[in-house]
């Protein structure tokens, strides 16, 4: 992996997870304003609790070394868990500034995951 590579991971890693957890916890304490975000795209308030517990374990999934099957999971989850309220906010109706969260959190997984180094890869059976 390239010096170059590496930079670019980290940096989106460390982004992503911080933003993760940032959200993770305002959803675990349900900041009014989260509240009624959710609530705005029809989702129900106990989903909070459920998301932003997962954020949070996903991020400590990513930042620790080995368990590239749960770095995975995480990944997955975070890209699924994104693209999800980005969609949510589109068919809602809602404007960029309830989607540019959701959308650079999106595209801050999907560099992370790109950018991984090797030993943070799932290695397939056979090689």
């Amino acid at each position: 992996m390239t010096k170059r590579n590496k930079i670019i991971y980290w940096i989106a890693t460390i982004w992503l997870a911080l933003g993760m957890v940032a959200t993770g916890v305002v959803q675990l304490i349900k900041m009014q304003e989260e509240v009624d975000n959710f609530t705005s795209i029809g989702y129900p308030g106990y989903l909070m609790t459920l998301i932003g517990s997962w954020k949070i374990l996903g991020v400590v999934a990513l930042l620790v070394p080995k368990f590239p099957l749960l770095k995975e999971w995480a990944y997955a989850g975070f890209f699924f868990a994104m693209s999800g309220a980005v969609i949510s906010h589109v068919a809602s109706g809602h404007g960029g500034q309830q989607i540019f969260g959701p959308a650079l959190l999106l595209i801050l997984t999907i560099v992370s995951w790109y950018f991984r180094p090797a030993e943070r890869k799932l290695i397939p059976i056979g090689n």
